[in-house]
């Protein structure tokens, strides 16, 4: 979508931000594809690649076929970082944001 961005990340490295506020329910597109060759049985779109974790989400991960899908879940401001909980992968115990 035109409106998401990459941009450095006070969570972790880099993460995904958008450049227009956004309404809950927002279906911002797939994240993660399924095949069994690949850990997890899942491969990362460039979109599951850059949301970054977070216990205080504003967006959610969601299976629908083959596919896991992201959404807001909050209203979102323009410049907000957009963040999910991740349950694909095993966290670090050290892992708090």
């Amino acid at each position: 979508l035109p409106f998401l961005y990459i941009c450095k990340s006070h969570i972790n490295g880099h993460g995904l931000f958008t450049s227009k506020a956004l309404e809950p329910e927002t279906v911002l597109g797939i994240s993660h594809i399924r095949d069994e060759r690949f850990e997890n049985s899942y491969i990362r779109t460039p979109l599951g690649g850059f949301f970054n974790h977070s216990r205080e989400p504003n967006c959610v991960a969601y299976i629908e076929g083959d596919f896991i899908m992201l959404k807001t879940i909050k209203p979102i401001s323009a410049g907000e970082e957009l963040t999910a909980f991740y349950w694909l992968y095993d966290l670090d115990e050290k892992e708090n944001t």
